[in-house]
């Protein structure tokens, strides 16, 4: 249905590719057990349920598991082990995907001057690697939010990530919970085809900067089957994000899925080919979100799919912004926004004006539809559209009524 729509082939393309990229991890993870090597971190010195930090151990087992040239995983059995800032590299020697298995639950350092890098745990350079074990990665960003001034500071430096992905190909990740990252729980950058699904992320909702995952300059990414309770976004699109799947996705609370944000540095990359579906938003700030900065930076956002999305108490379910960080009423935004589709959205909303296609007078928005909107305010309270510099269409049901004259 979604391809009578879109004029763009963006998205025609990544549902195809959908259907047809695999991942060599499948196979890895289907090794029976007697035929892999174990690296037991226990065997490597770590250190469980004591104060003793265990960085060393775990980087030891890590570096024996990469130089084998057979099946090799790397087991964390149930204890609470103490972690600082750890890089798991490679490029690792053997062509099968090492598995990484977190039986218990690792902690971090609680003093941020131990982070010298991005992150708290960091994945870097690996083609093949698989993340699971039902354990539980604890940054124990309590101690450390309070060093956090990006509300005052556009030019702040964000607090390590939990998890921080960089230049990783065939990956998966499933069944962890992240819980009060010091930054983002999850960032993924200059990586491809990467899973991640059954996840739960958990932080409180006034915690700051603490997106869920936050996906950027990567390609062929899917995120399924998974709960983001945090501070900030849930699942985050930024510059550089091409053929991004999210379905089955439960956010709340937090600020929702956002895109962006676009047009803040000079010489980003473009988004394209972004599905998100089938995903429930419960009690957040916003619903889908596209934010852009007004300045003069130049980009492209085109070819993004949102269908079939519940919102429960959602304040802005539906929201472009290309005035994000400017109090303008008329943006310049210099992104252009195109070929994007909202589908089969219902739920109920606080605000009076739930559906906002706010665009550049620059650059008005192109080829936007939206069909099958259905959204109650939570008060019954009449509810209406706001348009702005938007090329757009309707079809099938549209509570609110959508906007009248012209928007463009």
């Amino acid at each position: 249905m979604a391809m009578t729509i879109i004029n763009g082939s963006s998205l025609a393309l990544i549902l195809v590719l959908s259907t047809l990229v695999t991942c060599k991890c499948n196979a890895a993870a289907a090794v029976p057990l007697a035929d892999q090597t174990i690296f037991n971190v226990m065997d490597f010195d770590a250190k469980p349920n004591s104060e003793l930090i265990s960085t060393q151990a775990f980087m030891k087992a890590w570096r024996a598991a990469c130089d084998f040239t057979g099946h090799a995983r790397v087991f964390v059995p149930p204890g609470v082990y103490t972690l600082g800032e750890i890089i798991f590299a490679g490029p690792c020697k053997g062509t099968h995907s090492i598995i990484l298995e977190i039986a218990g639950t690792l902690k971090a350092v609680p003093d941020v001057s131990e982070y010298s890098n991005f992150a708290w745990i960091s994945f870097d350079s690996i083609n093949g690697v698989i993340i699971t074990g039902g354990g539980t990665l604890d940054a124990l960003g309590q101690s450390v939010w309070q060093f956090n001034d990006c509300k005052s500071n556009p030019n702040c430096v964000h607090l390590p990530a939990t998890l921080h992905f960089n230049d990783i190909r065939n990956g998966k990740v499933m069944r962890l919970k992240l819980i009060n990252s010091m930054g983002f729980h999850l960032h993924i950058t200059n990586s491809y085809l990467v899973r991640f699904h059954g996840l739960t992320i958990d932080a409180p909702e006034d915690s700051p900067n603490t997106d869920g995952i936050h996906i950027s300059k990567s390609n062929t990414i899917k995120l399924s089957r998974s709960v983001i309770r945090t501070g900030d976004d849930c699942v985050s699109f930024g510059q550089g994000t091409n053929n991004v799947t999210v379905n089955k996705v439960t956010c709340g609370p937090g600020h929702g899925i956002s895109v962006g944000s676009l047009g803040k540095l000079a010489g980003e990359l473009e988004v394209r080919g972004l599905i998100v579906k089938n995903c429930t938003l419960r009690g957040t700030t916003n619903g889908i979100r596209i934010k852009t900065y007004a300045g003069e930076n130049a980009n492209r956002a085109l070819g993004m799919m949102f269908s079939d999305i519940v919102m429960e108490n959602v304040k802005n379910p539906i929201i472009i912004d290309q005035s994000y960080g400017d109090k303008s009423t008329d943006s310049l935004s210099q992104v252009k926004i195109s070929d994007v589709v909202y589908q089969n959205i219902r739920g109920t909303t606080s605000s009076e004006i739930p559906v906002q296609l706010l665009c550049s007078s620059k650059l008005p928005c192109q080829n936007v539809r939206l069909t099958n909107i259905n959204l109650k305010h939570i008060a019954n309270t009449p509810i209406t559209s706001q348009c702005q510099n938007v090329n757009v269409g309707y079809t099938g049901i549209q509570i609110p009524s959508p906007c009248h004259g012209p928007s463009s």
